[in-house]
This record gives C-alpha cells, structure tokens and sequence, in this order.
C-alpha cells in the first residue's frame, strides 16, 4: 500500500503511555485461589466476583498523562491515514445512498489496557469497536502478533483489521447492531447467540472489503492476498486449533477461515454493502 503522505484523520486519540490503574492485569495466581475460594465458601456463580472487580477497576480514574492527540510515529500514521480513507469511503456511499450523512468514528491508539464506555479492557481482547461511545479500540502491537503468531504480514493486512473494526461502526449507524443484540436476548441458547454473533463478525468482514473496493490509497501486488491471509489467520477454526486442537463449531462467535475469506472477498469484488447481507 502507498499510504505515505497521505492525508490523516482528525478523529485520533493517542493515548499510549496512559496508564489504567487495574486495568489489564489478569487475576493471576493469588487471585485465582481467592476466586476458588470465593466460590467454595459462598457457593456463588464466580462471575459475580469478577464483576464486582471491574466494577472497581472502572471506579478508579485513569492516571494523568501527556495530552491525547495525532500520532507522530509512522505506525499510528498509518492507521490514521487508514482512518481517514475509510471516512472518505463511508461518506461517498452514505451520500450516495440518500440515508444522511456518515458520522465518522473516533479510533483511540492505546497500550497494555484502557478504558472506554464499554468497560475497561486489556490488549488481550484485540481491536474492538464499543458502540457505546462509536470509537475504535487498537494497541498497535496486535499487528506484530498478526504477523508473527498468525502468520499474516503486511500493511494491507493491518488496514483489514482496522476495516473490520469500522464495519462494526457502520452496523451500529444503521441499526444492525441492534437488531442483532434484540434477536440475541430472544435466543434459545448459548449456540443460538453465537451464531448471531458469527453473522455479525462475517458482514463486518464484508463490509471491510466494501472498503478496500473503494480505497483511494494505491494497491500494490500482493496486498489484496495479505488481506485475505488475515482473515483466514483469524477464523475461529484456527484459532481453536491453536489454542486446544480441538473445534467446536457451536462456540464460534466470529466465524470460520473459510467464511472469514469468503465474505471478504465478497466486499472486495462488489464494492456494496446490500451484498454482505450475512
């Protein structure tokens, strides 16, 4: 991708180097024998416990640090020039489709752990859009864990994720996300919500190729292939191999390779969004 010298987004907040107290730290060893020992006494549902920890994780206030503003390293350039491309994208086609204007998100580049209207959350979780406050979650070392855990390298790679978190955007403005959650709470069944998610997470994946069919950033060879190594580095099937070896289909909740590829591809040689309708 030739991104350099392209224009940034307006809508960044930096805030690496921000320090969230509690946030981001696992229960750890000690704090695993206090939550076996909660549930052994008390005979409570442990979650119980571990709401009440974030509960107070979120009560503490974030420490003091330098002001939030545009990236100045070239990694964070890069995301916002992304940023920026996928604000010019989603504008011409909300314009175009007569349904008002595209309200752009706000992407906050953060580190180790941060705090947004959806809850305090660590890198652990990746890049994630919260709907509460419409802004884009990302530590930037989730992309030397794509390339090098997963095996997926490469800009165009990067900007797939940062895509994808967008497309999360889009479904909260027009009203998909809702109606998602809706028929989530009328579900029978965990497997039931899963599948709703997993047809969430593929339309998002979709709409990340709406994208990079209108990308005004010039493509290079190979690029459009990194974007589709991605999302197959990061179907649940292989991930689950990863992790235990084992599959199990009914706990997906982002979908497959194969359908993780499929729709972005989808997006990719359609360029509308009526065609990702997952």
């Amino acid at each position: 991708m030739r991104w350099q010298g392209r224009e940034e987004s307006s809508n960044v907040e930096d805030r690496r180097g921000m320090r969230v107290p509690g946030g981001g730290r696992g229960l750890g060893i000690g704090g695993a024998i206090l939550l076996l020992a909660f549930v052994l006494i008390t005979g409570k549902d442990p979650r119980a416990l571990l709401q009440l920890i974030s509960q107070v994780q979120d009560a503490v206030p974030e420490s003091s640090a330098p002001p939030a503003g545009a990236p100045t390293d070239e990694l964070g350039q890069f995301a916002s020039v992304v940023l920026k491309d996928t604000e010019s994208t989603w504008g011409a086609i909300f314009s175009s489709g007569g349904g008002g204007g595209y309200q752009a998100p706000t992407m906050v580049l953060f580190s180790q752990a941060v705090r947004s209207a959806c809850g305090t959350a660590s890198s652990a979780v990746g890049p994630f859009y919260c709907p509460s406050d419409r802004k884009v979650y990302l530590d930037l070392s989730f992309f030397d864990e794509l390339s090098h855990r997963f095996g997926a390298p490469g800009d165009f790679a990067q900007a797939y994720v940062i895509a994808h978190e967008v497309g999360h955007h889009v479904q909260n403005l027009l009203g998909i996300s809702d109606q998602i959650h809706s028929a989530q709470q009328r579900a029978h069944g965990e497997s039931e919500v899963n599948a709703l998610s997993v047809r969430l997470e593929l339309q998002a994946d979709c709409l990340a190729g709406v994208w990079a069919n209108h990308t005004k950033i010039e493509l290079e060879a190979g690029d459009v292939e990194e974007g589709l190594r991605a999302a197959a580095a990061i179907g649940d099937d292989r991930l689950q191999k990863l992790g235990q070896d084992e599959v199990q289909p009914e706990s997906w909740t982002h979908g497959s390779s194969e359908q993780r590829v499929h729709w972005l591809r989808q997006g990719l040689r359609s360029g509308d969004p009526n065609s990702c309708k997952t």
